[in-house]
């Protein structure tokens, strides 16, 4: 009786037995165990015989913007530059690939430099400048869902010099090996988000301290090597090193490191050097006022390596982030179409969750914009969507499934400003009573 070659159940056991040469036989249920082997390993399925290329070898900038797009409201300067960085850093990769059997010249190994013929392709690192909320870190994620490679965000702030409590900076590389699930052939062309990365400027000022800056200037020299590309010994389990320890050798050259931060404060030093000091936000004509945030996002715009430097960021440090992307912050008309847009959009998140429980969920654009409004209040960019649409939202979800007649909820402007409870729709389109009006009407 003819049996599969891998499990060896017969044809009465399986739905499909497919045969191969030599009598070899494979059932349906082995080709599917394959599969997922094959997707665990973020192996792409042959097309026609031939291996599909993976994402980042295959997309272009516009490509690459557009798929920006759906996720990430405005910003698009910034998501040029992020895309033509991108595409550029991963060119360099496929462009320093060689056949198998070719040595890496030792030089070359030693420095993270990708050399074809004469020209000698240096890796770009990028630097995102913003305000909090403003989508530093979802324009890094987004990236890596849309090039299809592991990616992981480190805190700067948890990090300190080796031999001083706290994390080696190579426990970063420790998170993107659990992302890339411990492939380090796949982890070694992954993303790294480094945030709040402007709390690691060295101490200085008037002040400046007399113990060695082990969480500023020396975190900064801990990153050079790792961001420049070097053959790191990670530890498996993370933390410190000891000499007999294992290591997990992980090539950082193709790594692209992202690191961003709010650099409260850059604007001043911005301010000082082009002359404006003392008449931000004011012009000639004695027009009305700008807000504060515009006046930053305008600053920004102009800021060059030395702003850094006088930061507290060390020049070695600047030299391997050559890429700098200002984020802009969010205003309202933005934070609404943060609400509605994305394909991750708060309003859909939150209308899905209703609509597992029958409900059909409804924002009137008055509710929307007193969102936006109130979140520009808290400023807190985009994270204080969330806060506050939880909060009118908080006893809808706990009422709702006690109260199987609901089938629609409408927030309106009273609601966000009021603190008033939404209204809840039958299927006769008549309210239904509940929370406060229902304990009043069961009084």
């Amino acid at each position: 009786m003819e049996r599969c070659s891998f499990c060896h159940r017969d044809q009465s056991q399986v739905r499909r037995l497919i045969a191969g040469p030599d009598g070899v036989f494979i059932c349906d249920e082995c080709v599917g165990l394959c599969q997922e082997v094959l997707a665990e390993d973020s192996i792409a399925p042959a097309v026609n015989g031939i291996a599909a290329a993976p994402p980042w070898r295959r997309l272009t900038p516009k490509e690459i913007m557009a798929q920006l797009d759906e996720y990430v409201v405005g910003q698009a300067r910034a998501k040029k530059v992020l895309s033509v960085a991108v595409y550029n850093h991963y060119k360099r990769i496929v462009s320093g690939e060689r056949p198998a059997g070719e040595e890496q010249d030792a030089d070359e190994e030693a420095d993270g430099r990708v050399v074809g013929d004469d020209v000698e392709l240096e890796k770009s690192n990028i630097l995102l400048i913003g305000p909090t909320g403003c989508g530093k870190t979802l324009l890094a994620r987004t990236l890596a869902r849309i090039l299809d490679v592991p990616f992981t965000i480190a805190d700067a702030t948890g990090l300190t010099e080796a031999g001083y409590v706290g994390e080696d900076v190579e426990n970063i590389l420790v998170q993107l090996l659990h992302a890339a699930e411990w492939n380090v052939e796949r982890a070694s062309v992954g993303i790294i988000y480094v945030d709040e990365i402007d709390k690691i400027a060295r101490k200085s000022g008037a002040n400046p301290s007399i113990t060695r800056d082990v969480s500023g200037e020396g975190v900064q020299q801990g990153l050079l090597k790792i961001i420049e590309g070097t053959v790191a010994n990670v530890p498996p389990q993370g933390g410190r090193k000891h000499p007999t320890q294992e290591f997990v050798r992980l090539d950082t050259r193709n790594i692209l490191f992202i690191c961003g931060g709010a650099f409260s404060g850059l604007t001043d030093i911005i301010g000082q050097r082009r002359g404006v000091k003392g008449r931000v936000g004011f012009n000639t004509t004695g027009e009305q006022l700008r807000g504060e945030e515009e006046q930053a996002a305008e600053l920004l715009q102009h800021v060059i390596a030395d702003d850094l430097l006088k930061y507290g960021l060390i020049p070695e440090f600047v030299g391997r982030l050559p890429v700098t992307v200002n984020i802009e912050p969010l205003d309202e008309d933005a934070l609404v179409a943060v609400l509605t847009e994305p394909k991750n959009a708060l309003v859909r998140q939150y209308g899905r969750l209703l609509e597992l429980d029958g409900v059909e969920l409804t924002f009137t654009p008055e509710a929307l914009r007193a969102a936006a409004r109130d979140a520009m209040k808290l400023k807190t960019g985009a994270r204080g969507l969330r806060t506050i649409i939880e909060r009118v939202l908080l006893d809808v979800m706990y009422e709702i499934p006690s109260h199987p007649e609901v089938v629609k909820c409408v927030v309106n402007a009273d609601c966000i400003t009021r603190n008033a409870n939404p209204l809840l729709l039958n299927g006769d389109g008549q309210p239904v009573a509940w929370g406060e009006y229902l304990t009043q009407k069961s009084a």
